[in-house]
């Protein structure tokens, strides 16, 4: 009997240990077959928080590598407001060191949220500050930051990005594809401490770089000598671009006002205007240059052909346009020198309005370069139906028509390198690493497009030179350089009436050097400046300044012979400062000119430099024939003028082939003869050119 019971016992003991066995299989199967993705997920929640960061971009460099924008690491506060206890004391902690309202943190603390950014990229002493605090429930996270070691240098070209590192101007938006790489997922997991920690970080590959076409030290000169200008000349605004006319590149776009792009938001909006390919002016008698381009390619027009300029004024469609000066007889050389509105209507007047039209669409004007920069405005030009009586002689002097620094400047490189026009470019190449992932074109001719015959473009260089050397850009020549350009002072509009301002004006100056062999063409905009506001007054001298420094810096060979006290005695003489003396014109500062010497060596070079001995021969009346001096080299014409006591300003290189006065004309005792050099037979490069006269323009 008692076997029975003790056998019943184990029985039910047995079943109720296999039911309470079934019913936890039974509860473990239901966890882990049917509620293993739930309860994985509550862990993942409780235990893991996945953080998106800024990802890191690529940098930027000028063309010699130099770095202009890069990323670095910083640290971003976030917290988990879960495990904070006093939310208020941490809020008010926080707000000493962040400086941001307590009740703002308060309500990003609020317990239900389990993620919330605290501040992002900290600078080192705020991110320690809070480090000292420690506060349970606030951790740190690297995040990448965008810096510009150069502050507000190039920064219109370069642009800024905001705080998820996107970019909103400049090459940073325009590339933003590329520079930019995908957004950085962190697993960022707690420890049984419910300490918080990074476990490691994705593949974090950075964006392309990009090698631009500008040049950090040809930046810097720009960006210097514009501000001076600003500061002497008090203009509101002003731009300067220097561009390679041979293949289009930009070695310099500067602008004022600046801006720091490591604080964007510390500057007005006006001042993240990139006013190079954005701003729309009247180009004012810089456009000249078109009407007569366009006259010399349809051969309508010689450079020593003579056009009556009416003493200053002329009428279009009963409308009555006077010049800065009462002009009478000018050859299409002075008209250009002198800056002549008269002069330039009356050729556009031969060369008709459907052709002007026409070449005005060649040289890019109503139409978008193609630059790699962001916000380029196409300008301003109205269809040829659209045009009035008068818009023929308005435009052909340079209004009724808006362009932007960047498409003149485009206009002036393709006058410089030959006739084609070549589309501007700031990129030159997207790079990872040491892999070159895509150029940006070579620049050679046949990128470009021609728009007007290598004949027109060389005769305009002449008479751009002339501009230079006796008409209204005296002030931007060059020491030691040719150079060509033209003078510009448009009037602004004024909002108030509609009609242009009496004393509100856009001076500019457009330019190339060397002559023959363009490094670079430059143009200077000054808008409103107070007091003189000509350009050949306030933006020649600030070509003049760029464009000596620019040279040096390129190593690009000298073609005007003669050291600096020849040059500046010269120039003396010619604006009327008083006569140069001899001692300015030392026989050793000519002694070493290589087109004098060819066949002598540097030892012999040197000895005659130092025994030579200048004698002056004047006769009884004080004054002296002008020699002969064509066919002779710049060494010979140098010896034989310093023997007569002439100052000689010598122009071009190879052998004599003009002068000025002629010979046997009588000159005074230290008088000046200006000669110009070339080749010893090219008769068809002296066809078109014309004569120089001696004036001084205003404008």
């Amino acid at each position: 009997m008692q076997t029975h019971r003790f056998h019943a016992r184990l029985v039910i003991v047995a079943g109720v240990a296999a039911l309470w066995m079934l019913a936890v299989a039974g509860r473990l199967g239901w966890l882990q077959l049917y509620q293993y993705s739930e309860f994985l997920g509550r862990a993942q929640r409780q235990q893991q928080r996945i953080v998106e960061v800024t990802p890191r971009r690529g940098s930027i460099y000028d063309r010699n590598l130099h770095p202009l924008a890069m990323s670095i690491p910083v640290d971003s506060c976030f917290a988990v407001p879960g495990e904070i206890r006093d939310v208020r004391l941490a809020a008010r902690l926080l707000s000493s060191v962040l400086h941001i309202p307590r009740e703002i943190l308060e309500a990003r603390l609020d317990p239900a949220r389990s993620f919330v950014w605290i501040a992002r990229k900290l600078p080192p002493e705020k991110m320690q500050a809070i480090a000292a605090l420690n506060l349970r429930g606030i951790y740190f996270q690297k995040e990448n930051q965008r810096f510009y070691p150069k502050r507000e240098l190039a920064a219109h070209v370069l642009g800024y990005v905001d705080l998820d590192e996107k970019g909103l101007a400049g090459i940073e938006y325009e590339l933003d594809g590329q520079i930019r790489s995908k957004p950085e997922k962190i697993l960022v997991q707690s420890d049984a401490r419910h300490r918080w920690m990074d476990s490691g970080e994705s593949t974090r590959e950075a964006g392309a770089s990009v090698v631009l076409t500008l040049d950090e030290k040809i930046q810097y000169i720009a960006e210097r000598e514009l501000a001076a200008a600003i500061e002497r000349t008090h203009a509101i605004a002003g731009t300067v671009v220097v561009q390679n006319p041979a293949n289009g590149e930009l070695l310099a776009v500067a602008n004022w006002p600046r801006f720091n792009p490591n604080a964007p938001g510390d500057s007005p909006s006006e001042a993240h205007m990139n006013r190079a390919v954005a701003a729309l002016y009247e180009p004012g008698s810089t456009f000249k240059l078109i009407t007569l381009a366009a006259a010399f390619d349809e051969r309508l027009i010689r450079a020593d052909e003579v056009f009556d300029c009416q003493n200053g004024a002329v009428y279009i469609a009963g409308h009555r346009i006077r010049d800065h000066k009462a002009f009478g007889r000018l050859t299409v050389a002075q008209i250009l020198a002198e800056s002549s509105d008269v002069g330039a209507i009356k050729i556009a007047l031969r060369l008709g309005a459907p052709k002007f039209h026409e070449y005005i669409r060649a040289f890019g004007f109503g139409a978008t370069t193609g630059v790699d920069l962001p916000g380029e405005s196409k300008g301003l030009l109205r269809r040829l139906e659209n045009w009035t009586p008068i818009s023929l002689g308005s435009v052909s002097m340079g209004q009724e028509v808006g362009v932007t620094p960047l498409q003149l400047v485009s206009a002036v490189s393709a006058i410089a390198n030959g006739g084609v026009l070549h589309k501007p470019r700031m990129v030159r190449e997207l790079r990872r690493g040491d892999e070159v992932l895509a150029g940006m074109g070579t620049g050679n001719e046949e990128d470009g497009r021609r728009v007007i015959r290598p004949e027109t473009a060389a005769t305009l260089r002449r008479l751009m030179e002339g501009v230079v050397l006796n008409g209204t850009g005296e002030l931007a020549r060059l020491d030691g350089w040719t150079a060509g350009g033209k003078t510009g002072s448009a009037q602004k509009i004024d909002p108030a009436t509609g009609r242009y301002s009496a004393t509100q004006f856009i001076a500019s100056f457009s330019g190339f050097a060397p002559l023959n062999s363009p490094a670079i063409a430059v143009l200077v905009s000054l808008d409103s400046p107070q007091g003189q506001h000509e350009g050949g007054q306030v933006a020649a001298p600030v070509f003049k300044r760029i464009a000596e420094q620019v040279l040096s810096y390129l190593d690009v060979p000298r073609d005007v012979p003669g050291g600096a006290r020849v040059m500046k005695a010269a120039y003396r003489q010619e604006r009327g400062e008083g006569a140069g003396s001899l001692e300015d014109f030392a026989a050793v500062d000519f002694a070493v000119q290589p087109e004098a010497a060819d066949n002598e060596s540097k030892k012999e070079k040197k000895e005659k430099a130092e025994t030579t001995v200048v004698t002056v021969a004047v006769d009884e009346g004080g004054s002296v024939a002008a020699p002969a001096l064509a066919g002779k080299t710049m060494r010979e014409v140098t010896r034989e003028c310093l023997a007569l006591g002439i100052e000689p300003v010598l122009v071009g290189t190879g052998v004599a082939i003009e002068q000025a006065p002629v010979a046997g004309a009588k000159l005074r005792h230290g008088g000046k003869i200006v000669v110009r050099f070339g080749a010893a037979a090219a008769p068809a490069q002296r066809e078109n050119e014309g004569t120089r006269g001696a004036r001084r323009g205003s404008r």
